[in-house]
């Protein structure tokens, strides 16, 4: 259990092509994260800013020192983390370790990413950097990690292609009535399967897109959603040397080390984002936190078990797969939905009952490093 607590949040629209710059974004997510805090911009001693793709795409570099001066808040502590895909999750475990051990006061926590500044080939490319080098070279991809695991998942528990659509068309469904998630628009388990072929057996609508956006969270030790805990765990890199295609140890590790520092267990959570950034990693990784046994989340998915009304309601914002995700945003963006959700902010039509403990997961890459984060509202 730490100390910290998370007194304001805030975000900006996740759009496919958002009309700001990357810093605009940021100073706007930043700027009503404050505001629905307690602090002012003074108070804050330290900025922690989750981004990947600055450099990779050309568009600049010392965001975070840019970010400081745009605020006005100079004097300030300030870091720029880069975890892939988890970038946004790790400042915010940075932010809440530096809260924890009394090195801040009051942490401001910005995730941000803008893909659209370049051609979907371009920001291809650059993601596709982050796999082992060995399988970059052999031409392997993310989506082929996911239609290999896809693939395994299927055959091995004599499961129908229908549950990954099961899984799109929830996390489409929630996020339709989500006004910043990217995708508004439900979708059917029909639609899921006769979407375009991506990498067999994965489709179109198994797949996250790309995304511009910005999300904040103030951290401080004064009242707010409590931080019981934030750990990380990193995997077998390359995924050829894994004995297991289904096993995300990053994921399993991360999630025994939250549970066991919040005292804690899967059977206390209320509400859970995770990392979909395939519709098959939202199964897998539910089996790896122990939510479920190995090869039935799928069932507990077709029985509306994870649905918003279910026993374990999981994205209920939409997910990466139709909030967006913005890969340097992503993991603030499931800590504010369950801020919101813990706090009982949001319409009764996106609203989990009487929800009270809340986990995220945010995982880097192909499950090479994973953050997992438990809320108690």
């Amino acid at each position: 259990m730490t100390d910290v607590r998370i007194s304001g949040v805030g975000m900006t629209p996740f759009e496919s092509e958002a009309a700001q710059s990357i810093l605009e974004l940021a100073i706007t997510a930043a700027e009503r994260a404050i505001a629905d805090s307690p602090h002012t911009r003074d108070e804050i001693t330290s900025l922690h800013v989750g981004n990947a793709l600055t450099e990779a795409l050309g568009t600049r570099t010392g965001l975070a020192n840019a970010l400081i001066s745009a605020l006005g808040i100079e004097g300030a502590a300030a870091d720029r983390i880069e975890n892939t895909s988890a970038s946004g999750a790790s400042a915010f475990q940075r932010g809440a370790h530096v809260v924890d051990s009394r090195a801040s006061d009051v942490a401001l926590v910005v995730g941000v990413e803008k893909m659209s500044v370049a051609e979907t080939r371009e920001v291809t490319e650059s993601i596709s950097r982050l796999v082992h080098d060995r399988e970059y070279e052999q031409g392997v991809t993310l989506p082929s990690f996911g239609a290999l695991a896809a693939g395994t998942y299927l055959d091995r528990y004599n499961v129908s292609r229908e549950a990954l659509g099961a899984v799109a068309a929830k996390n489409h469904r929630n996020a339709a009535n989500n006004r910043v998630a990217q995708f508004q628009t439900e979708i059917s388990i029909e639609d899921a399967a006769e979407s375009p072929i991506v990498a067999e057996p994965l489709r179109l609508y198994d797949c996250c897109p790309t995304t511009d956006g910005g999300a904040a969270v103030v951290l401080s030790r004064d009242a707010g959603v409590r931080v019981e805990s934030v750990e990380s765990a990193t995997g077998t890199h390359a995924v050829a040397d894994r004995t297991d295609p289904l096993d995300i140890e990053s994921v399993r590790l991360a999630g025994e080390r939250a549970f066991a520092a919040a005292g804690l267990g899967p059977q206390n959570v209320d509400v859970a984002c995770i990392h979909d950034a395939f519709t098959i990693l939202e199964l897998l990784e539910l089996e790896e936190l122990g939510f479920y046994d190995a090869g039935t989340a799928w069932e507990a998915t077709l029985d509306g078990e994870t649905a918003l009304d279910g026993g374990l309601p999981v994205n209920p914002g939409g997910g990466l797969k139709a909030r967006g995700h913005p890969l340097g945003a992503t993991g603030i963006s499931q800590i504010i939905e369950l801020v919101w959700q813990l706090r009982g902010d949001l319409r009764p039509d996106r609203q989990v009952p009487n929800a009270g403990t809340g986990l995220a997961v945010n995982v880097a890459g192909f499950g090479n490093n994973s953050v997992c984060t438990v809320l108690e509202g």
